[in-house]
């Protein structure tokens, strides 16, 4: 099963196409992967191959086996998922004149998964944080409270024979005094149970120093247990800002660090009372009780992570050992901006600040109701920041930062107080507005590449094309709020763009991209980078283009040969949708048409861009333009767009006639006059795309690119022509 474990931590960032073709729903679905994993994980599916016939009724035999595992196992589900199940066993009766090519399936289908794990960013597999594990807590709460039964123990014997020695002086001084032989004996039997008392006496003190030494390694691999799940908390809590699954529920971590702060107080009280001192658990202790305090402060809603000076920002700092936080002094967490070279050294951190932060104090306040413990920031904001000396064409955006938090607390059961220290996720500072997409930038490469033991904040220059492939799926379908993934024929697109290789055809996956080429250099032929184009498109389908992304109506990303090779037999009126490679955030239209001498051409509607969208949506643009047909490839563009189209005005209460705005393309848009005595700008461009140059024109004509005409009293309207 430790197969699928591995690939159950990854399957959640691969494309839907990858999962549907590695998983077929009708012969071997992913279900039946999951339920039988073990047992599948455990055959020999390796010993078969199409080239060797002869094994065809070993082969039945196999198969034969894994129906049957599958039918037991199906009694033991939901009716559901029983069903689901039960049919996969059925299906599998299509092979019985050909066992080999099922068993085969599920090999290549294995040898699958093992190519996917290993080409998976090693990072993807600390996603999942260890769930807490209440046995191992449980068992050591069992092992302290017998350490303190041998303890009770201990002292209930050593107060018996206290007592015999007692009696045996009495018992002794009578014999001196009378010689009573029954004295004698009485003597004799007290002695045996004094030396029998002493001898478990040592026994439990034994046992008691055994007892102790294991509780308190027992607790360290406990304590290593936590802090790793801790680190991996934080750790997906980095990845999520571009993505990745992420679970916030800090609950479980605090119960398991409450008990683990709980256990080492009683252990620290039962070696003050062991007696025999053992000086190597008592440093064991204390370094334990330190490394669990120095951990307890996490920042649970991270600030923003583009803050821009002068603008209000929250933050919030929890402790996860608020229930032993010591009640009546209030504890105050300050917070202060910190440089790279101050993060990484923060136990030499000099007075010198670089941002003046306002509203950087904030109390640890108990909740009940739902069991935190927290500081709230609710104000911030940064007035001034000085910035360090910039390395050759190094930009203040490239510049990070991050927000220190520090406290001093006094915990239940420990004698001194104790400085606490926590520095949010790397932050960059900006001044203006213009400065957030490569800001983002910054943020997206750090997020993305950072590993969790790394020194503040360090991240690699470069970085293998699967990686970026990962990251740029998992921000655009996060950002999007979608399922769909870009599948390959985008990710290649994006490796043809970013490494300007559009001619290219081979595998890009080990091809390493730099930052330079990411978010500094401009594309060849643009004026702006891979990563400002990408953001524009990711806007642009976050704002206007979800549902149709999400149902698989628009293409994406394509480059120019693809899009002609697909669109090479399609009949006239075929269209897809691809997002516009000369201007950032802009989506085009490309479809086949009619040439003047009689063949065919391809031709690239003017793209529309945020504001065109704003202003009539993208459905009932390709509603109003007759030119396009068919969906890439055949489906009619009603039956693809048609519930997105906007229903019939409704007149207004006020005595107004409805008015409406339509798009043309072509001839078409040319076909009236214009309203204002300007030049007319055809929007139909063919490949390649040109950028229009525009006329000068007033400013109150430059807002106009779609206008209406008066309708007739007759109701009718006319249609006004795109600028």
């Amino acid at each position: 099963m430790a197969q699928w474990a591995k690939i159950a931590q990854i399957i959640h960032v691969l494309p839907s196409d990858t999962v549907h073709s590695l998983y077929p729903p009708n012969t071997f679905p992913i279900e039946a992967r999951f339920y039988a994993a073990e047992w599948i994980e455990n055959q020999r599916w390796e010993d078969y191959s199409l080239t060797r016939p002869e094994l065809e009724n070993n082969a039945r035999e196999l198969m034969d086996q894994t129906r049957r595992e599958f039918q037991n196992i199906a009694h033991l589900l939901n009716v559901v998922e029983r069903i689901k199940l039960i049919q996969v066993a059925r299906h599998m009766g299509n092979y019985s004149s050909n066992a080999l090519q099922f068993v085969v399936l599920v090999r290549d289908t294995l040898r699958k998964e093992r190519e996917l794990i290993n080409s998976a960013d090693p990072s993807n597999f600390t996603f999942q944080v260890q769930t807490y594990n209440n046995k191992d807590i449980t068992f050591l709460e069992h092992k302290v409270s017998e350490l303190m039964n041998l303890r009770q123990a201990t002292h209930q014997h050593q107060e018996e024979l206290n007592w015999e020695r007692q009696n045996l002086e009495t018992i002794e001084k009578k014999i001196r005094e009378k010689g009573d032989p029954e004295d004698i004996k009485k003597s004799v039997i007290v002695k045996q149970h004094i030396m029998k008392l002493e001898y478990d006496i040592d026994q439990l003190i034994t046992r008691r120093a055994r007892c102790l030494d294991s509780c308190v390694s027992d607790l360290q691999n406990c304590q290593r247990d936590y802090l790793g799940s801790l680190q991996e908390w934080k750790y997906s809590q980095h990845k999520a800002v571009i993505g990745f699954p992420f679970d916030s529920n800090l609950l479980p971590l605090q119960m398991w660090s409450e008990q683990l702060l709980g256990i080492n107080e009683r252990l620290r009280q039962e070696y003050m009372l062991v007696g025999t001192p053992i000086p190597a658990c008592k440093l064991q202790l204390e370094t334990l009780l330190h490394s669990l305090i120095d951990s307890s402060l996490v920042v649970e809603k991270q600030p923003p992570q583009v803050i821009k000076t002068q603008s209000k920002f929250s933050t919030t700092v929890r402790c996860l050992l608020g229930e032993k936080v010591m009640p009546g002094k209030p504890v105050v967490i300050k917070a202060q901006i910190v440089n790279e070279l101050q993060a990484k050294n923060l136990g030499n951190l000099h007075s010198d600040t670089v941002a003046e932060l306002i509203n950087n104090q904030s109390i640890l306040e108990k909740h009940p109701g739902n069991k935190t413990t927290c500081a709230t920031f609710r104000n911030m904001s940064v007035r001034k920041i000085k910035r360090a000396d910039r390395k050759g064409s190094e930009s203040v955006t490239e510049e990070k930062f991050a927000i220190l938090f520090s406290t001093e607390i006094t915990y239940v059961g420990c004698d001194t107080s104790y400085q606490i220290q926590m520095i949010s996720l790397p932050v960059v500072i900006t001044v203006h507005g213009s400065q957030d997409s490569n800001a983002l930038a910054t943020i997206l490469w750090d997020c993305a590449f950072a590993r969790p033991d790394r020194v503040p904040f360090a991240v690699p220059d470069s970085v293998s094309w699967r990686e970026m492939c990962q990251t740029l799926n998992c921000k655009f379908t996060s950002e999007v709020n979608t399922q769909h993934n870009l599948d390959k024929f985008n990710q290649h697109f994006l490796a043809q763009k970013i490494f300007d290789k559009p001619d290219f055809n081979g595998d890009f996956s080990e091809m390493m991209v730099s930052w330079a080429q990411f978010n500094k250099e401009v594309l060849p032929g643009r004026s702006f980078t891979f990563w400002q184009w990408f953001e524009g498109v990711t806007e642009l389908s976050k704002k206007h283009l979800r549902p149709y992304w999400s149902e698989g109506l628009i293409f994406g990303f394509i480059g120019k040969h693809h899009l002609h090779m697909i669109l090479a037999d399609r009949p006239n009126g075929t269209f897809l949708l691809r997002f516009s490679d000369s201007e950032i955030g802009g989506i085009t239209i490309a479809y086949v048409s009619a040439c003047e001498t009689g063949g065919q051409k391809v031709q690239n509607i003017q793209p529309f861009s945020k504001k065109d969208l704003e202003i009539r949506s993208l459905a009932d643009r390709i509603r109003d333009i007759n030119e396009i047909l068919y969906l890439y490839p055949n489906v009619g563009k009603d039956e693809a767009f048609g519930k997105f189209y906007t229903g019939p005005l409704v007149p207004p209460s006020d005595g107004y006639l409805p008015a409406t705005l339509h798009t043309k393309v072509g001839s078409e848009a040319t076909a009236a006059p214009p309203l204002f005595p300007i030049n007319p700008v055809t929007p139909i461009i063919t490949d390649p795309e040109p950028i229009l140059d525009l006329p000068d024109l007033d400013p109150l004509y430059q807002d106009f690119e779609e206008f209406v005409l008066s309708v007739p009293p007759n109701g009718a309207t006319m249609d006004m022509l795109e600028d």
